[in-house]
């Protein structure tokens, strides 16, 4: 059985972790979930992980006491080869881990570049990115409320309907440095970057988690599939 680690800092933690329930149904995989809280959870029984999207700065400050995200760092400068799904302000993390701990994507990102919460918004994206394809004709799921607030604007709602299509959602989100990009694109809203791939690291500025396409979650656990 595949053993897949969400750091429980800050953001839709618990809907990643349904998101990969539903993924590995659709794709008839094993998967436990390991919710993390603090470094000692972090070994190496586990397979893949998770960096949730939230405020990058808080999710720093609420690490310290039990040392998370040093573990999840060290975690993962120890088994490189072991994939990572970091959204929104995982992708910063990854791209600026701090600590001491040199970036694990090429890539810069300017943190709530999109604006406040207000600008939050919903937009059709491209996605460049060969994933296993959905065994299983889930529903695709945008009225429920995301984080208790209230209803993103909405440029246009869009189902899964082609390996392209990938209803974007951006909450406060970063945006990355298109001149600092030195990893594969995978994920394009019209002609700027919100996706990038390098290594077993994917980095999306947008929470995949909140939608009923399970794309990239299904990547994920692909990627574990081929490593074990």
């Amino acid at each position: 059985m595949m053993r897949i680690g969400v750091a429980m800092l800050q953001g839709a933690r618990h809907e990643h972790c349904e998101a990969l329930q539903h993924a590995a149904l659709e794709m008839g995989s094993s998967v436990e979930i390991i919710q993390l809280r603090k470094a000692s959870e972090l070994n190496g029984s586990i397979d893949g992980l998770v960096l949730p999207g939230g405020e990058s700065t808080t999710m720093r400050i609420a690490s310290l006491s039990e040392a998370l995200l040093d573990g999840v760092f060290s975690w993962m400068a120890k088994y490189p080869d072991r994939p990572v799904l970091g959204t929104c302000a995982g992708a910063i993390l990854l791209a600026n881990p701090g600590l001491n701990y040199q970036p694990f994507i090429d890539v810069k990102v300017s943190r709530n570049a999109w604006g406040r919460q207000r600008y939050s918004f919903e937009a059709p994206l491209t996605i460049l990115l060969d994933t296993p394809n959905n065994s299983d004709s889930a529903t695709f799921e945008l009225s429920r409320d995301r984080f208790n607030h209230k209803p993103l604007p909405m440029s246009k709602q869009v189902a899964p309907q082609s390996s392209e299509s990938f209803p974007g959602v951006f909450i406060r989100a970063p945006r990355f440095i298109e001149d600092s990009i030195n990893c594969q694109r995978i994920a394009m809203l019209e002609t700027e970057t919100v996706g990038v791939l390098q290594g077993s690291k994917l980095a999306l500025t947008f929470h995949p988690e909140l939608t009923g396409d399970r794309r990239f979650h299904r990547w994920l656990i692909e990627q574990i599939s081929q490593n074990k």
